[in-house]
């Protein structure tokens, strides 16, 4: 893969990952499993996803909680091929988020996680898909969400 190629595929997968959380702090999160493999891995803290049925399954109990605003940014993202079809993409997540309705009195940042995640190239669909993606808590504040 050459220079413009690793851009152009660095730049996809940038964009699926701001799709995604556009997606998740703007529509709750209702085609959240659409980023993920049938078979991909979302994990985070206490939280281990299977499949694109578990994934979403997190998102719904999301939303059935009630009002809540999330802003995910992220940072510093960086990404390396194999030349075989598979990614490896790097970055890092600032989530500020708490339950009610906007707008909120300012909070502190709610997590700072450092992501890790491996894509593969699926050619019936034409883009990158989530294999796994793994957060490692670096900081925490303010109010967390916890799924159960």
């Amino acid at each position: 893969m050459n220079r413009r190629e690793r851009a152009i595929a660095t730049a996809e997968l940038e964009m699926g990952l701001a799709d995604f959380w556009h997606d998740v702090d703007t529509n709750w999160g209702r085609n959240a499993a659409e980023y993920y493999a049938p078979e991909g891995v979302y994990r985070s803290g206490r939280l281990n996803l299977v499949g694109r049925d578990e994934i979403q399954k997190f998102y719904g109990w999301r939303e059935d909680r009630g009002a809540r605003v999330a802003v995910h940014a992220y940072s510093n993202f960086r990404a390396e091929f194999d030349g075989e079809g598979g990614a490896t993409a790097n970055w890092y997540m600032l989530l500020w988020a708490a339950d009610g309705e906007a707008p909120l009195e300012s909070r502190v940042l709610t997590r700072l996680s450092r992501a890790s995640e491996t894509f593969r190239w699926d050619e019936g669909e034409g883009r990158w898909l989530c294999t796994l993606r793994e957060l490692t808590n670096l900081f925490k504040g303010g109010e967390q969400l916890n799924f159960s």
